[in-house]
C-alpha cells in the first residue's frame, strides 16, 4: 500500500496529535481540560472514601469539569475575574494551596517518629495517673456559704439534698454527681481537693477555684481505664505533627522582617 503525499501528511499529523489529545479530557471552546485534574479528583474520592474509582464516577467528575469549565469562561467573559473582591479571593486561595504544600514537604521531610509517639503517650499515662475518682460537688457563690453548707453535712444533712442548692445548675438535680475522671481533667486546685479523701469524705475547707466555692464528696475510686498506645497513636500522631508545623511557622516569622 501506498500513501499520497497529502495522505502520508495527515497521517503523521494525526500520529503525531494522538498522545496531546489523549492529555485531555475534553476540550470546551478551544479551551483543554487535562485528563490529570480527573484523575486528581478521582483520587481524592477514592482516598476520602467517598466512592471507588469507576467509569460511572469517571463520568460524573468529566461533566462538571466540562460545566465548570463553560461557567468559568462565561464568568471570565463577563469580567468577573478582574472585580477587587474576586482578585482577592483568588490571591487567598493562592496562598493556602501553596502553603498547604509547603506545610505538607516539610512533614514528609520531617515525620513524627514512633519514638516521639511513645514519650507523649508516656507523658499523657504520667499526667493522667492510674486511678478514676466518682466524685461530688456542690457550688457556692462565697466562702461563707459554702462552710455553712460543710457546718450542715456534720450535722447530718444528706449531700444530695444540699447539692440542690448548687450554683452549678448542671448537676444539682443529679446530687453534684460529676461521674467518674482522672484527677487531669479537673482545674489542679479541684482536683487537689479530692485526691486526699477517703472513701465518702467531704473537704473540711471549700476548694475555691474561678468558678466559686466548692464543697467535694469522694464516692469512690477505681483503677483508670486508659486507651492503648495503638488506640490513640493516629491522634498523638496528628496532634504532634501540628506541634511541628506550628513551631516550623513561629521560626519564619521570627526571622522574617516585619514593619
Amino acid at each position: 500500500m501506498t500513501f499520497k503525499p497529502a495522505r502520508l501528511l495527515l497521517a503523521l499529523i494525526a500520529v503525531g496529535a494522538a498522545p496531546a489529545f489523549a492529555q485531555n479530557l475534553a476540550v470546551v471552546n478551544g479551551k483543554p481540560i487535562p485528563s490529570a485534574r480527573a484523575d486528581a479528583m478521582v483520587k481524592q474520592v477514592v482516598a476520602q472514601g467517598q466512592g471507588q474509582d469507576s467509569p460511572q464516577l469517571r463520568d460524573m467528575i468529566k461533566k462538571g469539569l466540562i460545566e465548570r469549565e463553560v461557567l468559568m469562561q462565561e464568568a471570565v467573559k463577563q469580567g468577573y475575574d478582574k472585580k477587587p473582591e474576586v482578585k482577592a479571593a483568588l490571591d487567598n486561595a493562592r496562598q493556602a494551596i501553596v502553603v498547604n504544600q509547603l506545610a505538607k514537604d516539610y512533614i514528609t521531610k520531617n515525620p513524627v517518629s514512633d519514638a516521639e509517639i511513645k514519650a507523649e503517650y508516656d507523658k499523657f499515662k504520667a499526667q493522667t495517673g492510674d486511678k478514676e475518682y466518682h466524685v461530688r460537688h456542690i457550688l457556692a457563690a462565697t466562702e461563707a456559704d459554702a462552710k455553712a453548707i460543710i457546718a450542715k453535712l456534720k450535722g447530718g444533712a444528706k449531700f444530695e439534698e444540699l447539692a440542690k442548692q448548687s450554683k452549678d445548675t448542671g448537676t444539682a438535680n443529679s446530687g453534684g454527681d460529676l461521674d467518674w475522671a482522672v484527677p487531669a481533667s479537673f482545674p489542679a486546685e479541684f482536683a487537689a481537693g479530692f485526691t486526699g479523701l477517703q472513701k465518702g469524705a467531704v473537704t473540711e475547707t471549700p476548694v475555691k477555684t474561678q468558678a466559686g466555692y466548692h464543697v467535694i464528696k469522694l464516692d469512690d475510686t477505681r483503677a483508670a481505664k486508659l486507651p492503648s498506645l495503638e488506640e490513640v497513636k493516629p491522634q498523638i500522631a496528628d496532634s504532634l505533627t501540628q506541634q511541628k508545623l506550628q513551631a516550623y511557622s513561629d521560626q519564619m516569622v521570627k526571622k522574617a522582617k516585619v514593619q
